[in-house]
């Protein structure tokens, strides 16, 4: 088997696109085209399907890049350290929740962009548990309590808080609660991941003893974004971490809401999947994150 072919399928894999893959690889659409149906010949199945704007992997095709693409970026990194260009560059790719505030408010990866202008940050924001290998990412930033074991995980931050908040005018007209099964009464704005998962229930701590509450949102959002202008507008309370919502504070436009029944959990974590090779574009990132939050 020709062994390009598999690069080819794992760029078509990633970019979910025949022109993307292209693109990547400096070839032509039709030359991609052609090396797709090259590889599915040879194997005898039908990896991915063809519509007029993009591919999508078949089952198969799944399986096919989960099973390899972890061996080909090893073997990248390898000829990279033989032949030893060990210069960060290529595409970085990161799957970041959207509640990770720290990193995503800026500074962390342009400071990263700035010291390694041979490096192409791609970041994609979601609140999935994505399998980051299949997905063909380099690595992902998430709460360290939902990473998986097998992965190798780097603090971003120190511990976290959530919180709770609602704008000084809504206050003023529904009083604040005293107790989280107060919130039952109250308008709330609240968050889930996707439309066929139920909106997340709002964690706390009484006198040491866990418990949470499943409020019954009046808005419910899988932005972070929407939740925190809607409070703003007066729409009721909302429930994330405390730096979403600390400048908002500061400045009078919200208030913190139930302080006392709101324990401290772990922060932020890097996470990628262990490697004996390492790619240079990734290791720099890991570094950088390590002098910025050690």
């Amino acid at each position: 088997m020709d062994l390009n072919l598999l690069a080819l399928f794992q760029a078509v894999a990633e970019a979910d696109n025949f022109r993307a893959a292209a693109d990547r690889l400096g070839v032509t659409r039709s030359a991609v085209s052609q090396g797709m149906r090259r590889l599915e010949d040879m194997i005898g199945v039908t990896l991915v399907t063809r519509t007029t704007r993009a591919v999508r992997l078949t089952e198969e095709g799944e399986r096919l890049y989960a099973s390899f693409s972890t061996p080909l970026a090893e073997i990248s990194a390898a000829l990279d350290v033989a032949s030893g260009d060990n210069r960060p560059r290529g595409v970085l790719r990161l799957a970041v929740t959207s509640i990770a505030e720290t990193v995503l408010s800026g500074p962390s990866l342009v400071t990263f962009a700035e010291a390694h202008p041979e490096v192409v940050l791609d970041v994609t924001v979601t609140d999935e548990e994505v399998d980051i290998v299949a997905a063909g990412f380099d690595a992902g930033i998430r709460l360290g309590d939902v990473i998986e074991q097998d992965m190798i995980a780097v603090q971003v931050t120190a511990q976290e808080r959530e919180s709770v908040v609602a704008a000084p005018a809504y206050v003023a007209a529904h009083g604040a609660p005293k107790h989280p099964r107060d919130l039952i009464a109250h308008r709330c704005i609240g968050w889930r991941p996707s439309p066929d998962t139920a909106p997340y229930r709002w964690d706390f701590s009484d006198n040491g003893v866990a418990f949470d509450v499943a409020v019954a949102p009046q808005i419910t959002t899988n932005d972070l974004r929407l939740m925190l202008r809607a409070a703003l507008a007066g729409g009721g309370i909302t429930f994330a971490t405390r730096e979403t919502f600390r400048p908002f504070v500061e400045r009078g436009e919200l208030v913190w809401l139930l302080e006392d029944f709101l324990p401290p959990f772990p922060g932020f974590s890097l996470f990628y999947p262990h490697r004996r090779n390492m790619a240079p574009k990734l290791r720099a990132f890991v570094d950088h994150v390590k002098a910025r939050h050690p």
